[in-house]
């Protein structure tokens, strides 16, 4: 059984810097746990090229290598009778960025903590807060769920006031999501997820007040289990919005970008699980035409 539930959730965890804000592909977000697991993930993601840790920011012909490491932690709770879990992440960040700011060749070198994150998500319909005993009846008889989360990411992260490129935001950023879980066959799932990401002006932007439109960001997954725990998913997400408004002025750079991926989640020895993750751009009208790569390691600690 313990196999089962750390592996059955296995997040992917979604970086919480803002180059992958938008750009997340997690599959098995709204798959439920028994009250009371307790989950810590550590993990490292590489990406590279045209991507940076703000895809926002005035600087063009983006040539980018970007490392994060990221530690996270899991708590599964009941919440109104319902299956609830809350998510922590901290992630650091170092890299190099090129490119053009203002027609001049630019590089920078970075390194330092991301803006934290939280998330709070919450099955509204075909997952009421369980025991390990109704979460093996769930899993050998897979339902639809439907589930609603919140993420806040405040800006906690390193930021130096006469920089475009930084690891922290410097602004508040939220998202609110809708997912849902549809059983095909006894082991094929398809998930689906809609949201949209807010953001707070930020105010000491080097090139005036910065102002962002809602970012819409959906997601799909089909999800094929192997066995208990060993699971594989194909994933794609478009998201658009974003456009900015920087000193008064209104920029050219609405974002309508493609991205498709593929997960996979491996548990060994009960208690522990790896999880391998790539994803590459698809289609991109501005920013993140990148590839990425994760891999990640998690522990049942309840």
């Amino acid at each position: 059984m313990r196999r089962w539930v750390c592996a059955s959730l296995a997040l992917t965890f979604a970086i919480a810097s803002g180059f992958t804000a938008a750009q997340e592909l997690s599959p098995r977000a709204y798959w439920p746990a028994p009250v009371g697991t307790r989950l810590l993930i550590t993990g490292y993601t590489y990406s590279s090229g045209d991507v940076l840790l703000d895809p926002t920011i005035p600087v063009y012909g983006v040539d980018s290598r970007i490392n994060t490491a990221f530690l996270g932690y899991l708590q599964t709770f009941s919440l109104a009778g319902r299956n609830a879990n809350l998510v922590l992440e901290a992630p650091y960040s170092w890299g190099v960025t090129r490119g053009l700011l203002d027609e001049t060749q630019a590089r920078a070198e970075f390194a330092g903590l991301n803006d934290m994150a939280a998330t709070l998500s919450v099955n509204l319909l075909g997952a009421p807060a369980m025991t390990r005993e109704d979460f093996q009846q769930l899993r050998a008889a897979p339902r639809p769920i439907l589930g609603v989360s919140v993420k806040l990411m405040p800006p906690t992260g390193y930021y130096r006031q006469n920089r475009f490129i930084n690891v922290g935001s410097n602004r508040w950023a939220g998202r609110l999501q809708l997912g849902a879980i549809l059983p095909l066959r006894a082991r094929w799932l398809l998930e689906l997820d809609a949201g949209a990401w807010l953001f707070s002006d930020d105010e000491d932007y080097p090139g005036g007040r910065r102002e962002q439109d809602p970012i819409y960001a959906f997601e799909a997954h089909l999800v094929h289990r192997f066995r208990p725990g060993l699971w594989a998913s194909f994933d794609v997400n478009w998201f658009t919005g974003g456009q900015q408004t920087i000193g008064g002025e209104e920029r050219e750079d609405l974002q309508q970008n493609v991205r498709l991926g593929a997960t996979l989640s491996v548990p060994f020895r009960g208690r522990h699980a790896v999880k391998f993750g790539f994803s590459t751009a698809a289609r991109t009208r501005f920013g993140s035409d990148s590839e990425q790569l994760l891999v990640s390691y998690s522990l049942l600690l309840q």
